[in-house]
């Protein structure tokens, strides 16, 4: 079993959500194991193949369904907070020029109509104003990175 044998046996298994399959041919033995969506990859022995390779066995297994797992503990806390998003697509900017300070930093007080970022489409900038009253308590955007149409760029605490 050559290296390429052994990569599509890797990504066929972490695709059929199969928890464990084991191999053993001859002198050449290798166990995947797939857990909680990473797959891990466990190659007990490989001895040198000599002359021709013996045809591959798989093992029968029963699939085994899994599900992405999430945290409630953050969607909960997120869902308290108003999110601030991107009204067109473009390049997120916090400050005005690079020599400036920031619109907004985590903490700030924000009230409606108040810049809190610049979006530049197109060569044009664009100012961002919240819409909405409160404290920031969390930025989702790194400076000069790309944004698309409502994605979340700020979380404000209406409270």
């Amino acid at each position: 079993m050559d290296l390429k044998e052994i990569q599509s046996l890797i990504k066929f298994v972490s695709k059929s959500g199969v928890n464990e399959v084991k191999l053993e041919v001859e002198d050449f033995k290798i166990t995947i194991k797939t857990g909680k969506g990473n797959p891990e990859t466990t190659i007990v022995h490989q001895a040198p193949v000599i002359g021709t390779p013996a045809p591959v066995l798989a093992a029968p297994v029963a699939p085994v369904a899994t599900a992405p797992v999430e945290s409630e503990t953050a969607k909960e806390e997120d869902s308290k907070y108003i999110t601030i998003t991107s009204p067109i697509i473009g390049t997120f900017y916090r400050k005005p020029s690079p020599d400036k300070p920031n619109f907004a930093e985590v903490g700030d007080i924000v009230q409606p109509d108040s810049i809190v970022c610049i979006i530049e489409a197109m060569k044009l900038f664009n100012e961002i104003e919240s819409e909405v009253s409160g404290k920031i308590v969390k930025v989702l955007v790194d400076e000069s990175s790309p944004v698309e149409f409502g994605q979340p760029l700020f979380l404000v605490d209406p409270s």
